[in-house]
């Protein structure tokens, strides 16, 4: 397939992407999950600015452990709380670990891959030994361990996974910088005098920004699965119906035959982890310019 002129690597992906129905599939998902978040954000805010007990939190223990019915689709729990309702809370903790974590991770990468890959030399061996040394550590006993130090909550969660999931885009930008600092492109920059800085600012990171917006798509769901677990060890989300809790409530009662709860909340971690997956793969197919035949 070949670039019809006057059209940009963003529109040529999109147009691949249309083609691709298991992508669009991941992104309708993708989609809707979003949607289930920013709903739950206003939710959240709304009872917590009138200071009324919202649904997913009202014990009413006359309507616990009822099936999915007409009144709660899918069912309630031990203490009659509803379990939909908990469910896309889940939905916007996901959210909000998955994107605060990468707004610390990210950064952090792409600065490191930068300067790595840019200026070279001790720079690069420095940077190097850092992501190597930080790769060498159990990255969960890590997450663990400042989770720990920081304290229960979710402030020990965005901490902990986004100060140790950096070194995979590190290692893909400074890849890509030390390709592309030896473009013509670059070389002319430097040729006018404009500073390293400028140069990385405003002529190479436009130029790999998506192979960072394929990570964030990838990583996004990591995050996600990390938090969830935690969550489950009891060590994340505190006080709020986070999915590792309401897995770790669940189980203990699967043996009675209330299957509905761990069914739900398993079923949307399953579809959002596999829907940003499968959409960060299909992404990253459609702006890889080699296939682009």
């Amino acid at each position: 397939m070949t670039i019809e002129k006057g059209q940009s690597l963003w529109g040529d992906a999109w147009q691949r992407l249309k083609k691709n129905r298991l992508a669009m599939v991941c992104l309708g998902l993708v989609i809707l999950f979003t949607l289930l978040a920013i709903y739950g954000e206003g939710v959240f805010r709304y009872y917590d600015f009138r200071d009324i007990t919202p649904s997913y939190q009202k014990v009413n223990l006359d309507d616990a452990y009822q099936p999915p019915n007409m009144m709660h689709w899918m069912g309630t729990d031990g203490l009659g709380r509803d379990v939909m309702a908990r469910l896309i809370q889940g939905v916007r903790i996901a959210y909000m670990v998955g994107i605060i974590t990468s707004l610390i991770a990210i950064p952090i990468g792409v600065f490191f891959g930068c300067l790595a890959g840019y200026f070279g030399g001790r720079v690069d061996d420095f940077i190097v030994w850092l992501y190597s040394t930080f790769a060498s550590m159990p990255g969960l006993l890590f997450i663990l361990a400042i989770a720990m130090i920081v304290g229960k909550g979710l402030l020990g969660i965005f901490l902990g996974i986004g100060l140790t999931t950096w070194v995979g885009i590190c290692r893909l930008v400074r890849g890509e910088v030390i390709k592309h600092k030896e473009q013509t492109y670059v070389q002319a920059a430097k040729a006018l005098g404009l500073s390293s800085g400028r140069i990385i600012a405003r002529h190479i990171l436009p130029n790999i920004m998506h192979v960072i917006i394929v990570t964030f798509t990838l990583r996004f769901p990591a995050a996600i699965g990390t938090e969830v677990f935690m969550s489950f060890l009891g060590i994340g989300v505190q006080g709020e119906p986070s999915w590792g809790l309401m897995i770790n409530s669940a189980r203990m009662r699967l043996w009675q035959g209330m299957w509905w709860e761990m069914t739900f909340v398993t079923l949307a971690v399953f579809l959002l982890v596999l829907a940003f997956n499968l959409f960060g793969d299909a992404l990253r197919d459609a702006l890889d310019p080699r296939l682009n035949d």
